[in-house]
């Protein structure tokens, strides 16, 4: 019996033995699936963080609020970083892809010379670009429609070779725009209001707009309040800093031409194109200039020109040009009209207005017209530093002759959460309807959490916002107020286009790549969010980089928002540490156990020739 005993003893421990194993062996597979899944990876420094409350209890620490100056030492940190220093003061203004200097070694011809050109890498800043002695936080809009603090752009030869014609004033520690323009010296309102009674701009049909040439974007500041949002580019030239001016007013605006390289917009990407005596030869070059609006301008959209050539048969005494040029001049452009199959809907005083046809339907007659060259090319998008050429883009095809190419938009607001032409037409490969309506929702939370991190991010304290890398546009949509506005910015290198998207939301966005440097001015955002941006660029070019990039065009007391991985965001924070930062890092709002977390940082107040940050 007792042989028995044991024997059952011994089974009953084996069983015990191999369910204890069993349920180990079941213990780590569930476990090691979830570490691969992501949640596992670097959960161990997401816990300590949230547990020591260092990097995760950002409200308290951090300080939103402007000051304009004052002293604050930069934030210490245990591990060893570069500490980047100032640049000289000559650099105040410095703007690396259209440098005064360089831009001098290049031909004249087609404005060559006004396109960017970047620095080569032995010539690049490894320095923080200093804001000029007397600096102050621009005022708020729309005060700063109307009024740019003195100190923030020194610079007075426009109030003397403009003073007639209103563009701008100087009144003791201020500029100030009476709202002038070369074609509208009674003030931008009036002109706008003599465009909206051939345009529609006030039911949300016009949403976004170009503005070529835009002198100090007094035309695109006066669009505000109509709810149209202006997409304004001028070169860096002899008119000093009339860019800067535009974005110290609080106005969208980058620094660009229109020379031999194609725009950086997707095709049928606005409303409505403006030129105020803007300079550009728009019928030379068998009409290639004109052919470029027609690619951006989207099917129904409205081209306005005022200024010479147009009547010149009245206005050509008071232009004190000869007559046989501007009647050729106008020849041209109306031939390239009629090429590109624009109707002309309004010709008064020196303003003319045409509008591109829905679709290609009433435009048949030009496909056997040798003169119509169409363009060849596949994907039209693809524009980042192509030739531009004097071709054709064609229509997207229709069904029939009502139907608008590429899809009808509907109007502004509604478009903002619609879902866009592009997406429910499959032009984005590989993403569905569904995938875009979830990023959408994600975006929303994601917005609902900064405004927790950052009260004051919906409040008017920041004005111009910039979205580094930002996708369908989600950001944008889900902060979008008459407050702000957002140059929502579509990397070069990212995996799908999706800027068309963006502007059929009745957004606006540029592409660029992160490895050069943004066509801006130094201090001209308030807040710029990043997403996924560093991950984007890994083994692309060094954060460092672009870090100091980000520091060049963001104001002093400016806010950042970068949202990445853990692993990325220590690294950037390592960096960030010796640049004159203060940064926080925060959990993703689902939890510290999610990989993805959020790093916040604000931007010191300094000047140069300070020996420390102030």
């Amino acid at each position: 019996m007792a042989i028995k005993s044991s024997s059952a003893d011994n089974k009953t421990r084996s069983s015990v033995q191999i369910f204890i194993v069993f349920s180990l062996c079941c213990f780590f597979y569930i476990l090691g699936a979830w570490q691969r899944s992501g949640f596992g990876k670097g959960d161990s420094i997401a816990l300590e963080m949230t547990n020591s409350g260092a990097d995760c209890n950002i409200v308290p620490s951090l300080n939103f609020e402007t000051h304009h100056a004052g002293e604050s030492s930069i934030s210490s940190s245990s591990a060893k970083a570069k500490t980047f220093e100032p640049c000289d003061a000559r650099y105040t203004d410095y703007t690396p892809c259209q440098d005064q200097r360089r831009a001098m070694t290049f031909p004249r011809d087609s404005m060559i010379y006004r396109e960017r050109h970047c620095a080569p890498e032995s010539e690049k800043l490894s320095c923080l670009v200093p804001a000029p002695k007397g600096y102050v936080t621009p005022f708020s809009w729309p005060k700063s429609r109307d009024y740019v603090p003195y100190a923030n752009a020194p610079y007075k030869a426009l109030t003397v070779e403009k003073a007639i014609q209103n563009w701008i004033q100087y009144e003791g520690e201020v500029f100030r725009f009476p709202g002038g323009g070369t074609q509208f010296p009674q003030g931008a309102d009036k002109y706008i209001d003599q465009l909206a009674s051939v345009i529609p701009m006030g039911n949300g049909t016009v949403r976004t707009a170009l503005d070529t040439g835009c002198g100090v974007a007094s035309w695109g500041a006066y669009l505000w309040s109509r709810n149209v949002r202006a997409m304004s580019f001028a070169p860096r030239d002899s008119h000093e800093a009339q860019v800067q001016f535009a974005l110290e007013r609080g106005v969208p605006a980058v620094i660009g031409v229109l020379g031999t390289i194609k725009l950086p917009y997707p095709t049928r990407a606005f409303d409505m194109a403006h030129c105020s005596r803007c300079l550009i030869p728009w019928g030379a070059n068998d009409g290639m200039y004109l052919m470029e609006v027609d690619r951006v301008l989207r099917p129904g959209g409205y081209w306005i020109l005022s200024g010479p050539p147009i009547n010149w048969k009245i206005n050509y005494k008071a232009w004190q040009r000869p007559k046989e040029e501007l009647e050729e001049e106008q020849r041209k452009i109306e031939e390239a009209a009629k090429l590109l199959c624009w109707e002309k809907k309004y010709e008064h005083g020196e303003i003319a207005i045409w509008q591109k046809r829905v679709n290609d339907d009433a435009c048949r007659s030009r496909r056997d017209d040798p003169r119509a060259n169409f363009c060849k090319t596949d994907d039209t998008d693809d524009v980042w530093y192509k030739k531009m050429e004097a071709c054709i883009t064609p229509y997207p095809e229709t069904s029939g002759s009502d139907e608008v190419a590429g899809g009808e938009l509907q109007v502004f607001p509604d478009r903002l959460n619609a879902v866009p032409p592009r997406i429910s037409s499959g032009s984005v490969s590989g993403v569905t309807v569904d995938a875009y309506e979830e990023d959408n929702r994600e975006w929303k939370k994601h917005v609902k959490a900064y405004k927790r991190i950052n009260g004051l991010l919906d409040t008017g304290r920041y004005r111009n916002i910039m979205d580094m890398n930002a996708g369908f546009g989600g950001f944008a949509a889900a902060i979008e107020s008459q407050k702000l506005w957002v140059m929502n910015v579509v990397p070069t290198i990212a995996e799908k286009n999706r800027l068309g998207v963006v502007y059929e939301r009745g957004l606006i966005g540029i592409y660029h790549d992160w490895c050069e440097a943004f066509s801006t001015y130094p201090r001209t955002y308030d807040l710029i969010h990043a997403n996924q941006l560093f991950s984007l660029y890994k083994n692309k070019c060094n954060a460092d980089e672009i870090l100091l990039e980000m520091d060049r065009i963001l104001r002093p007391e400016g806010a950042v928002i970068i949202r990445d991985d853990v692993d990325t965001l220590i690294k950037v924070k390592r960096i960030i540490s010796g640049m004159r930062w203060d940064s926080k890092m925060v959990d993703h709002e689902d939890g510290p156990l999610v990989n993805e977390k959020v790093l916040i940082a604000v931007k010191q107040y300094w000047v140069t020739n300070s020996t420390s940050a102030q």
